[in-house]
């Protein structure tokens, strides 16, 4: 699929994605797509921390581009910090929203002055950087909101007014969060037959009627109404009752599924284009190598994506539940994976495991789980991680750490047959999942339906009929072009 034909004067999009990983991945690679296929001047706006951290890990040039795709920086509000690191997500989200829009819309204002590149036609905000609407509406031009979580995810956070309203939240006092009250079940979630709370988007879980999450979260949902659409990284067969159940909420503007972009992008050739990368640790390619050494199906791959923290205690619990089930891993520890300390694993561990385990800080993601000796996927379920997981037709073990990790995850293990969800994070249990997983009936049953699954999203996002194919260009003349 070419261009969808060249405007009198080049369409222009500014891309601001919110300033973690799980953000900026799925929105370079739409920005990538609307340059290749659409033809569009890209300017990318990344934070300023986060833009010398993508320079520190994939060197001072890599950001360099091409004339027609740009990266610009705008701060975050936050005070200056080197350290390399996530950084606190309810800081950012309050920082993020109070302090950017001037600094954004000065941003536009020079774009808009420079003689070299067309002026600003339409923005594509991440679904939690609503504050680029303001920016849209004062240009005259349209405004997408690109929500980079499930549909399910966002369809619950949307409820989140509603849950106030029938004072499921906030919780009397913190002994509910143990006390079996999040297995309540509630069945009027639009698209959702019946979901538990501690299904629900984890921020719920508080006893602050203050609580700054909850506040953002409500904020960010009654901004969206505001929106010319909004965009979803996923697939109509995948969350179809939810994607159809949009249409029946007031005034949410027209809402487009247009994933998983990882199969919609395989399309795009442009090597220059291909070699703009958006990973903040540096990449270990090594493993990759390791990996062509294994058989089919027999190694399990560990990653808790990039916001997850745990204690030193659950790192050992992991690594002793790996090391009993005796079955060959692939384990992505972050440098700050453990909250406040660096992660210690026992040396027996090490000796036991050396045979027949490899550990990374950070590692090329969709390569891996592509790759055809990966058996299994022990993940927190963010939604970038699932659909990867469901493109490599791999099944998971879940472990959700926040926020819609836990919808994500009951979606996997209830609705898709994808997923085993760890309950409680001790070694035994996680052994006996992970035999389960590689080697158990349970297993077989959701390796077949995971491939399944990637059948079905390669269908959606192929020409000239998949929902996603035809929601991308519908994305194009009805929105952006407009």
């Amino acid at each position: 699929m070419g261009s969808f034909g060249k405007t009198q004067n080049k369409p222009h999009v500014v891309c601001v994605p919110y300033p973690a990983q799980g953000h900026i991945n799925p929105m370079l690679k739409l920005a990538k797509l609307l340059h290749f296929k659409g033809d569009f001047h890209v300017t990318f706006v990344n934070t300023e921390y986060n833009h010398k951290r993508l320079l520190n890990s994939r060197g001072s040039d890599s950001l360099n581009g091409l004339s027609s795709f740009r990266f610009e920086t705008i701060p975050d509000g936050l005070p200056e910090s080197d350290v390399d690191v996530t950084q606190d997500v309810p800081s950012l989200c309050d920082s993020t929203r109070k302090t950017c829009l001037p600094h954004l819309k000065k941003l536009i204002s020079n774009l808009n002055k420079a003689v070299d590149i067309p002026p600003v036609t339409c923005i594509v905000a991440d679904g939690i950087m609503s504050f680029a609407l303001d920016a849209a509406e004062e240009l005259s031009v349209p405004a997408v909101l690109f929500w980079t979580n499930s549909a399910c995810g966002f369809m619950c956070y949307l409820q989140y007014r509603m849950l106030i309203e029938k004072g499921f939240t906030p919780l009397k006092d913190s002994s509910y969060i143990t006390s079996g009250y999040l297995d309540t079940t509630i069945d009027w979630v639009p698209g959702i037959k019946e979901i538990r709370l501690k299904d629900i988007p984890s921020f719920i879980r508080t006893t602050d009627p203050n609580d700054v999450m909850v506040d953002f979260v409500l904020w960010e949902c009654e901004r969206a109404l505001k929106a010319s659409a909004i965009i979803l990284n996923t697939f109509d067969a995948l969350e179809h009752d939810v994607l159809e159940a949009f249409s029946s909420i007031n005034n949410l503007p027209p809402v487009y599924s247009i994933g998983p972009l990882n199969f919609l992008f395989k399309d795009v050739t442009d090597k220059e284009l291909n070699s703009i990368g958006s990973n903040l640790w540096k990449e270990e390619r090594e493993c990759l190598e390791w990996l062509e050494s294994k058989e089919p199906n027999t190694v399990v791959y560990v990653n808790f994506g990039s916001v997850t923290v745990m204690t030193n205690d659950q790192l050992i619990e992991f690594a002793w539940g790996l090391a009993n089930s005796e079955k060959t891993f692939l384990w992505v520890i972050r440098p700050d994976l453990v909250a406040g300390e660096n992660s210690v694993l026992p040396r027996e561990f090490l000796e036991e495991t050396k045979n027949r385990g490899m550990l990374s800080s950070w590692c090329p993601q969709e390569e891996v789980l592509d790759h055809s000796a990966i058996g299994g996927f022990l993940t927190h379920s963010g939604w970038n991680s699932t659909l990867e997981s469901v493109c490599g037709g791999v099944p998971m073990i879940c472990w959700p750490f926040f926020a819609e990790q836990q919808t994500n995850c009951r979606f996997s293990c209830h609705e898709w047959g994808i997923g085993l969800e760890i309950e409680d994070a001790k070694r035994d249990k996680i052994e006996k999942l992970v035999r389960e997983l590689m080697d158990g009936k349970k297993g077989e049953d959701m390796k077949e339906k995971a491939l399944r699954w990637k059948e079905l999203a390669i269908d959606a996002a192929s020409g000239p009929f998949g929902s996603s194919f035809l929601n991308f260009q519908k994305i194009f003349s009805d929105v952006l072009l407009f």
